[in-house]
């Protein structure tokens, strides 16, 4: 059984439609799809030694099967660059947790590098009734929900696809180099998209994929926040 087949299916065993950002992530990374390196903690001190790890800056996030959306209930703080305020980044977002969502399971919580600044793209999935897998790319960040700057391909994406997505959006300037930026990879970029495709092909049970943002910078791209929706 593959290392994505035993992600999906210790989360279906537990009852569960939505995976952590943990399992999201080494869902993905089992495609080879790039991450930032990160490290699961339970306590302060683990988080101490996952700072030696990883080193600074860091960003600092709740893991729960019961939480989608993380920023909405105060579970993520970023650019940590201290271990004194590592200890208390974790302390914060399990506080704030418990006091939003006191029923919440917590996992733990996510020590993880923080991407380098670069442009913010997104790739998404939602399941067509008709047509199955639908793969969305666009701008990234808080820009995807507001500008609706977006193209679709239905699974199986070929590289021409791919490459298309790219020149279809409105901000396909940003990717090209714009006002003497360097150009964004677009390899690196196309083989996320065909690692998704692929992805989505060997795992029906995937019905929502959300990867936002991707950092991409002119040589590689890190997916930053991943997460996973499962056919109930």
């Amino acid at each position: 059984m593959s290392v994505a087949a035993k992600i999906i299916e210790a989360a279906v065993d537990e009852g569960r439609s939505v995976l952590t950002e943990v399992e999201s992530k080494n869902l993905l990374s089992s495609y080879g799809i790039p991450v930032p390196p990160s490290v699961l903690v339970t306590g302060p001190q683990e988080a101490d030694k996952a700072s030696d790890q990883i080193g600074f800056p860091l960003a600092v996030k709740i893991v729960s099967p019961d939480i989608l959306h993380k920023t909405e209930v105060g579970g993520v703080i970023v650019d940590v660059s201290t271990r004194e305020g590592l200890r208390e980044a974790y302390s914060t977002v399990v506080m704030r947790v418990k006091r939003e969502k006191p029923n919440a399971e917590i996992r733990g919580v996510l020590v993880e590098k923080m991407a380098r600044p670069g442009v913010e793209v997104a790739v998404g999935c939602s399941t067509d009734p008709q047509f199955g897998h639908v793969v969305m790319f666009g701008l990234g960040g808080i820009y995807v929900e507001l500008l609706q700057d977006v193209t679709f391909r239905i699974v199986p994406l070929t590289p021409i696809d791919a490459q298309e997505m790219f020149d279809e959006i409105g901000g396909k300037a940003v990717l090209d180099g714009f006002r003497g930026m360097k150009p964004r990879d677009k390899n690196a970029l196309a083989e996320i998209l065909m690692s998704v495709s692929r992805l989505l092909e060997e795992s029906p049970r995937i019905d929502q994929l959300d990867l936002n943002p991707i950092v991409s910078y002119s040589r590689g791209a890190l997916v930053v926040d991943a997460k996973t929706v499962l056919r109930r």
